[in-house]
């Protein structure tokens, strides 16, 4: 049956070309903004969990800021306390050249009290944003321990929770700038300091050890939050960015089918007049 009150092909026709346009138009955006889930209405639950990622990625962010900054500070007191090693060892040699027949005990005091102060010098400006891993108070509040933020940890949908490395004082003003240095003035007295050179020696070396395996510790963690980092990143991508080549594709095709629909709605709005033929 025919009508001019109703032209159901050009319903037909209208609805699948306003179809059509909005599948272009969320295509034309989609390649615009490089997102196939760029707001809540595109899909609520994939937007939900990359926000959820991204806030995990910033948290990272901060993290890796965190390590920087605790590695940093642990290569400062790692170098100070290595030079203290080297330089202790520099005064056994002097302590045993000391016990020798005809050696100068004022010149060699003279040198050990120099590198003395070099050693307690060392000691007190290996500090790095004003924390001093080789005081015994770290940070001029009575620290006696370094925490760094590691990680982040989420279990399930709770709250993410920061997780820290604790780095301990190596102690190296106590042990060594506060260590019994016997003064040398005759061989009996030179062999006591060369025991005492060895008693901050051992504790300057366990110092250094100590500080170098939390620096490697760091370090490796610094790896784990970059690539996790990545990972995360390369996850929202796979969630939420456009796959260009296909939306190209799509693209071409609904321009195409919007073409046809435009022509398809023409006929069906020029059926009417074919009536006209019937009363002529």
């Amino acid at each position: 049956m025919s009508s001019i009150l109703t032209n159901n092909g050009a319903m037909v026709a209208l609805q699948t070309l306003k179809s059509i346009n909005m599948n272009l138009t969320d295509t034309q955006n989609a390649i615009s903004t490089g997102k196939e889930v760029a707001t809540a209405k595109d899909n609520a639950s994939v937007w939900a969990i990359s926000k959820v990622m991204e806030s995990d990625v910033s948290s990272l962010d901060a993290v890796s800021d965190s390590l920087a900054t605790g590695g940093s500070t642990l290569a400062v007191a790692s170098a100070g306390a290595e030079l203290v090693v080297e330089t202790l060892k520099e005064m056994q040699q002097l302590a045993v050249s000391a016990q020798s027949e005809g050696a100068d005990f004022d010149q060699i005091e003279a040198e050990m009290a120099a590198k003395k102060e070099q050693v307690d010098a060392t000691i007190a400006g290996s500090q790095f944003n004003g924390v001093n891993l080789l005081n015994t108070d770290i940070d001029g509040a009575g620290g006696t321990s370094m925490t760094v933020v590691s990680s982040i940890s989420r279990v399930g949908s709770g709250s993410p929770s920061a997780e820290t490395i604790d780095v301990a004082t190596a102690d190296l003003e106590a042990t060594v700038t506060g260590g019994t240095l016997t003064t040398i003035a005759d061989a009996a007295t030179a062999a006591t300091a060369f025991d005492d050179l060895t008693t901050m020696l051992e504790a300057a070396i366990t110092g250094a050890a100590n500080l170098g395996t939390s620096a490697q510790r760091i370090d490796d963690q610094q790896n784990f939050v970059s690539k996790l980092s990545d990972a995360l990143t390369s996850g929202i991508g796979a969630l939420v960015d456009t796959d260009m080549e296909a939306a190209s594709a799509k693209l071409q095709a609904l321009q195409t089918q919007q073409q046809l629909g435009v022509q398809a709605l023409s006929i069906a709005n020029q059926a009417p007049q074919t009536i006209l033929s019937l009363f002529r």
